[in-house]
């Protein structure tokens, strides 16, 4: 039985856990090929592995996406495996939290280049296949990039998360723009707090200075974020969702 996504492609980044591992498995089930992205190779594998088994058809791929070679190598092996890319999801993504001026720079660097470069490495490798995707059978191609809260609502703590995801969201904007004449879609995703590995980067005292914070808040799952990206990428090629905000219950953020 044809399913929405059958016939088609998707990439997706930071797909070894959390946000990424759950949407992978969520267009898989919608009948996409997927090509799963990111540095953990053993991780990606067991994912292949249980996407195989539900009847999915998958393909794990290491790369460093903040390596502009890797990542352009990844959207070629994505297009030499499977012949097309019809959606692209830029998830992959660092936070590393704590007060500006006692933050190791190397945190900066590191979270511009992951949420920023290879946001932006991956999608110009990707463009020219989307756009020829986009004028096939669906009549449509996808790019959703992942931002946060963060992107919208900056906190003490977060300067430069948030400016990494203010970023995402501007160059989100002005990339629809350019492409929706085209029939690509360009969607930005803003989840609020997630319970995914993305806390373990923050260095420990940090950590446990925000505990308090979010000691009684409920947190969303990735499940809920992958549900949301699946939505998107599912509707008919004359709805864009171009922005959507997902705050957990009862949130104060």
């Amino acid at each position: 039985m044809s399913t929405p996504l059958t016939g088609t492609t998707a990439l997706v980044t930071g797909a070894s856990g959390g946000i990424g591992a759950a949407t992978a498995l969520s267009l898989a089930a919608q009948g996409a090929n997927v090509a799963l992205v990111a540095r953990r190779k053993d991780r990606l594998d067991e994912l292949v592995g249980r996407i195989h088994s539900s009847g999915g058809v998958a393909l794990a791929i290491e790369a460093d996406i903040t390596d502009r070679l890797q990542a352009t190598a990844a959207v070629d092996q994505t297009v030499a495996a499977f012949n097309s890319l019809g959606i692209l999801v830029n998830n992959a993504g660092i936070m590393l939290l704590g007060p500006a001026d006692s933050a190791p720079v190397e945190e900066w660097d590191r979270m511009i280049a992951v949420n920023v470069q290879g946001l932006l490495y991956t999608t110009h490798a990707a463009l020219p296949h989307l756009l020829s995707a986009a004028e096939g059978p669906r009549g449509t191609a996808d790019i959703v990039n992942i931002s946060s809260l963060a992107g919208r609502v900056p906190i003490a703590g977060s300067a430069v998360y948030s400016l990494t995801k203010h970023g995402v969201g501007a160059f989100s904007e002005a990339l629809r723009q350019e492409v929706t004449g085209r029939h690509v879609r360009v969607a930005l995703i803003e989840p609020g707090p997630v319970a995914t590995e993305l806390f373990t980067h923050i260095r420990p005292e940090i950590l446990e200075a925000g505990k308090e914070a979010f000691a009684n808040a409920t947190l969303l799952q990735a499940e809920d974020i992958a549900d949301t990206i699946t939505h998107v990428v599912t509707r008919p090629a004359r709805v864009v969702m171009s922005e959507v905000l997902i705050r957990p219950d009862g949130s104060q953020w």
